[in-house]
């Protein structure tokens, strides 16, 4: 079951966080940071992506002050990170994660 969590902002927009397995079949996990208008709209922009079984049960793992800064911070509202080395890698944007090598 993945971990994960929302943090409802003063604008009525949301901040979802979720720790899934890496679908470009690497190993280990990897954080999803999504902003949108709700939490349906953020699991939809992610099942866009091709992550088909993502759900959001709970509120786990929140996202953290400096992730929601991330997030908010990036022109598409959506990034990504391994979990198991997050002080050290920095966050990078979902299409990088599902670009294919030429």
């Amino acid at each position: 079951m993945p971990g994960g969590g929302y943090c409802k902002l003063p604008n009525g927009s949301v901040v979802v966080a979720l720790n899934l397995p890496s679908p470009a079949g690497r190993d280990g996990t990897l954080r999803f940071l999504v902003h949108a208008a709700n939490r349906a709209r953020a699991l939809t922009r992610l099942r866009n992506l091709g992550l088909r079984a993502v759900y959001l049960r709970g509120n786990a793992a929140p996202p953290t002050p400096d992730e929601i800064t991330a997030v908010l911070h990036h022109p598409d509202g959506l990034l990504w990170r391994p979990d198991q080395d997050a002080t050290r890698e920095l966050w990078a944007p979902a299409r990088a994660l599902l670009r294919r090598p030429v």
